[in-house]
């Protein structure tokens, strides 16, 4: 927390482009979402995402989430699939390397960071209080959201994200 937030670069998005998060230095605010396709959790989210693009579009806003699980349904074919499916409003990134998540610190799908206007992280866990988003009654990422947009400091600054676990590739360890 506090902290300048990990850059990533050269991370293929289903839009077909490279991106990275320098080209987001005109935005005020940058939300990270490290989510995938195969996670229920994440999944349940998807729609909020939508909404939350939707909800900050024209406030300087920008909505990147990032998928790093290996699993076949939750390659760039099947995350193409799964955005053109659901109309995706934000970029959709895939990092082979894994990388960015271990940097950020990642461990579920779906977890939120938010990245204020010198990239320095102000929040991160969940979206809200409801894992399903149908009995929300704290909007954390929301909250952090308008309070940096704002200039306030945000008031919860971490929670705990409830999802499924990144699916981080071990390493095997040799003599």
């Amino acid at each position: 927390m506090g902290e300048t937030a990990p850059a990533w670069s050269e991370l293929p998005g289903t839009d077909d482009r490279v991106h990275s998060l320098q080209t987001l230095e005109q935005t005020k605010v940058v939300v990270v979402a490290f989510t995938c396709n195969s996670c229920p959790y994440a999944v349940d989210a998807e729609d909020r995402l939508n909404a939350l693009v939707d909800r900050f579009a024209d406030k300087s806003v920008a909505v990147v989430a990032i998928n790093v699980n290996k699993v076949e349904e939750d390659r760039m074919p099947a995350m193409k699939q799964r955005a053109k499916e659901k109309g995706f409003k934000f970029a959709y990134l895939w990092d082979e390397s894994q990388q960015i998540a271990k940097e950020y610190g990642a461990k579920y799908t779906p977890e939120f960071y938010v990245l204020d206007e010198d990239r320095k992280v102000v929040y991160m866990g969940a979206m809200d209080d409801s894992p399903a988003g149908d009995e929300v009654t704290k909007t954390y990422l929301i909250d952090a959201i308008e309070a940096t947009l704002a200039g306030r400091e945000v008031q919860v600054t971490e929670t705990i994200p409830i999802g499924c676990r990144i699916r981080i590739e071990r390493q095997r360890r040799t003599r």
